[in-house]
């Protein structure tokens, strides 16, 4: 059944920074190529770090100078808040990202799975580490936390699925219903599509309305050549209403998701056929 077309795809180069949109994408079982491949790490704490922590990460913009592979990770040239750009091989970049975040920061390229102490999250004790949680989600008194079981027990230990940069799934879709249905449920929020960081923005057919995509949860779906599974509602947390680009910062997009939709906008998925996705391919529910 057709369900819509591939209207936007984005690719994020460094986690948390901003990314581009492509017209098309490669697509395997390692995401987007080229998609998280780079990400900042806090070296006193020994932890790859977000924008959850650090939201002036939303405020760099990040691009490849060549095209990725899916085998290689090419460097890429951040622009950082104050107009200044830097390249990943250009070693003052980390003394450019210590300076803004006032840490001793580096900028690494994905590393290999078996590296999993690279990973690792910074736990000096549970306490600490429920507190950081609960901060990332930036959820006010009365509102719901997430059901931390739902993420995969790695994630409890490890800031990302070694191997990835990824919170959790590899791809993540969100549909234009959705975005329509929380506009018209909050019309004085600013509902622009950068704020959550999809890799699919997927143009929903006429008659298709509310939050579209968790009625696909545990189905497959097909776009252009590329069969993905969707696995899991995206639970969201305070990125959502940082600052970024000329979006301003807008704390009513968290309200209204944690208290209309359940706390869950887009999804997340696992690439079941790689292939290429081209902007205006159709898109199917295959089951």
């Amino acid at each position: 059944m057709n369900v819509g077309t591939v209207k936007e795809i984005w690719r994020f180069p460094v986690k948390s920074m901003q990314g581009a949109r492509l017209d098309a994408a490669r697509v395997s079982t390692q995401g987007i190529a080229g998609d998280r491949a780079w990400a900042m790490r806090d070296e006193t704490r020994r932890e790859v770090q977000w924008g959850k922590r650090f939201p002036l990460l939303m405020q760099c913009r990040a691009s490849y100078r060549a095209e990725p592979d899916g085998a290689t990770v090419p460097p890429v040239d951040i622009t950082f808040p104050d107009g200044e750009t830097i390249g990943s091989d250009d070693p003052a970049v980390h003394a450019k990202l210590s300076a803004l975040f006032g840490i001793a920061a580096r900028l690494w390229p994905l590393q290999p799975a078996a590296n999993v102490a690279f990973y690792k999250r910074y736990k000096p004790d549970e306490a600490q580490f429920i507190q950081e949680i609960v901060a990332a989600f930036a959820r006010e008194p009365g509102e719901p936390m997430p059901d931390l079981s739902q993420f995969p027990e790695v994630l409890m230990d490890h800031v990302a699925v070694p191997g990835t940069f990824f919170d959790n799934e590899e791809l993540n879709l969100l549909t234009t219903a959705s975005l329509a249905h929380l506009q018209r449920t909050e019309p004085a929020a600013s509902w622009d599509v950068r704020r959550f960081r999809p890799n699919f923005l997927v143009e929903t057919q006429h008659g298709i309305t509310g939050l579209a995509e968790q009625d696909w949860l545990g189905r497959r779906l097909r776009l252009g050549e590329v069969e993905i599974t969707i696995a899991a509602p995206t639970p969201r947390c305070g990125m959502t209403v940082q600052p970024q680009g000329e979006l301003a910062c807008d704390r009513l997009i968290l309200r209204t998701i944690v208290r209309a939709a359940a706390q869950n906008l887009g999804v997340g998925a696992h690439c079941a056929t790689p292939g290429t996705v081209r902007v205006g391919d159709p898109v199917e529910l295959l089951d």
